[in-house]
Parts: C-alpha cells; structure tokens; sequence
C-alpha cells in the first residue's frame, strides 16, 4: 500500500467580515468561548482570533478609553486626594489619644503609622504645650494615674 503525500501548503481560509470577527472577539472576551473552541466552531486560525483580539481591543481602547496622560493624571489626583485622608485620619487619631491618652495606633495600625501619628502627636504637644487642638486640658494617661498610685 502506498500512501499518499500530503500538499505542506496552508490551508485556505475565507474573507471574515468586521462584524463576524467583533463577534468572535466578544464571545471570547466574554467568556462563551475559548480561543481553541472558536478557531474550531468558525474555521479560523488560532494565530488570527489572537490578531484579532490583540488588533481590535487596541482599537476599543484609543476610541472609547482614556489616553495614558490622562490615566496617569487622574490616578496622581486619587493619589493627593487620599493621602489627604489619611493625613486628616491621622489627625483625628492623634487629638484622641493626646485627650484620652490611651495608644490606640500602636495596638490596632501597623508601625509605619503608628509612627507617623506619634510623630504628629510630640508635634501637636511641642506647638500647643499641654493643651490639646480643642482647647481641653489633656487628661492623665494610665501609666500616670498607676504610677501615682504606686507613689501615694
């Protein structure tokens, strides 16, 4: 028996309309369909469904998403907007623990900001001396109340 050769040519595959492939691409980005699944069920390479998706997803983007400056500039915004928060969160948490005098950063934040507040606090006691922000004598912390016990 002789067998026959086969041709190494590449397999012919027909004109796909803009519309047919959009189609393809967003069955796959929507997860209906593998790539494997759709170069099968529609008779397309592989190696062009991948073009495809690399080709039209860069179209998508450059109509209908944000050029890199304008992403760029509107996450430094976010950026300052946060840290904003955070500043004035480490505000509040230093006036309460100058008033109250009880550590709540140390035990409950991690120590990068549990230092940043205690900073904020030796600050606030160096600029007001012993009266706090809100114009209150700043009470005794625990230790001092225990320590004076100890002493009477």
């Amino acid at each position: 028996m002789k067998t026959q050769k086969q041709s190494c040519r590449k397999k012919q595959y027909q004109k796909v309309t803009y519309e047919h492939k959009l189609f393809v691409i967003d069955q796959i980005k929507n997860g209906q369909i593998s790539v494997n699944y759709a170069s099968k069920k529609y008779d397309i390479s592989r190696s062009s469904i991948h073009y495809w998706i690399k080709k039209y997803s860069t179209f998508e983007q450059n109509n209908t998403g944000m050029s890199k400056n304008k992403e760029i500039k509107k996450l430094k915004e976010k950026i300052e907007e946060l840290e904003f928060v955070k500043e004035f969160q480490q505000d509040i948490i230093a006036d309460m623990e100058l008033i109250t005098g009880v550590d709540m950063s140390k035990k409950s934040l991690p120590k990068t900001l549990a230092k940043e507040i205690e900073l904020k606090k030796k600050n606030r006691l160096k600029e007001n001396g012993s009266i706090s922000v809100l114009g209150l004598v700043n009470k005794p912390s625990t230790k001092d109340l225990k320590r004076k016990k100890l002493n009477n």
